[in-house]
């Protein structure tokens, strides 16, 4: 974009000074969304997980090896894949979508991931849950926080955590029929890894978007633009969440 420099020094102060309070504005929109997706989440998660609702969504199964396991009913199984419907929707959807859609399915993605979610309070107990849940949102924060402050052009990062993100979902996919705990372990260290660095990464791009672009779109599309960035903010806490708790999570013994 091209500047006028014939703008005086009290203009362009004054200009920037409103683009840094719009930007700052617009990254409380972002995280006040992700944070409402996160408490409807958590809510969602310990109703299924503590009451009658358990039964509608997983049930207790015995393996062949005589152990018990929790298994999703039919129900359970929609609402692991219905959250990867909502994304695809906002996706590919978010510039056709009216504001009011766009939220309402934002919070519509949030239940259904609490849902899915819950069976991680029926598998480990609530006090690691709880800290597995404090360190997420610590290094979350803290690298967010670099993201936003660092003048590292994390740009170049984005092929590398791209390439990463496909080869840890290859990887998942191939584990479901391996079985392998030396695998699942590997991927969930280079989860933590790849979540961590986009949550800076995430956070830079967002910044760069409003400063180059959002500055000077429209209202409707702002607020729309917002919902978007904080879904994707929300998945790389959520995933990072569940990579950290397969190192930190302590098994239930209680599935009744």
């Amino acid at each position: 974009m091209a500047f006028n420099t014939n703008f005086s020094r009290t203009g362009v102060q004054a200009g920037a000074g409103s683009l840094d309070a719009g930007l700052r504005a617009y990254m409380c929109r972002v995280f006040n969304w992700m944070a409402l997706g996160l408490v409807i989440t958590g809510l969602v998660a310990y109703g299924v997980a503590q009451t009658s609702l358990r039964a509608l969504f997983f049930h207790l199964a015995e393996m062949p090896n005589g152990a018990i396991v929790l298994r999703p009913t039919l129900l359970g199984g929609i609402s692991i894949f219905a959250p990867l419907v909502f994304v695809m929707v906002l996706s590919f959807g978010v510039n056709r979508l009216s504001r009011p859609a766009v939220q309402g399915i934002f919070l519509l993605f949030s239940a259904a991931m609490g849902a899915s979610m819950a069976s991680l309070l029926l598998s480990y107990t609530g006090v690691s849950v709880a800290r597995t849940f404090f360190v997420t949102a610590i290094t979350f924060a803290g690298m967010s926080l670099w993201g936003y402050t660092t003048g590292a052009n994390l740009a170049r990062l984005g092929s590398f955590l791209f390439m990463g993100l496909i080869g840890i979902i290859l990887a998942s996919v191939v584990n479901i029929f391996l079985h392998s705990s030396p695998l699942a372990m590997l991927v969930s260290i280079i989860g933590v890894g790849l979540f961590t660095l986009l949550a800076a990464y995430d956070t830079q791009r967002i910044k760069i978007t409003y400063q180059q672009y959002m500055a000077y779109a429209g209202p409707e599309e702002v607020a729309k633009l917002s919902v978007y960035d904080a879904l994707t903010m929300y998945l790389n806490f959520v995933n990072l969440f569940q990579f950290l708790i397969q190192f930190m999570g302590v098994r239930s013994d209680n599935k009744d």
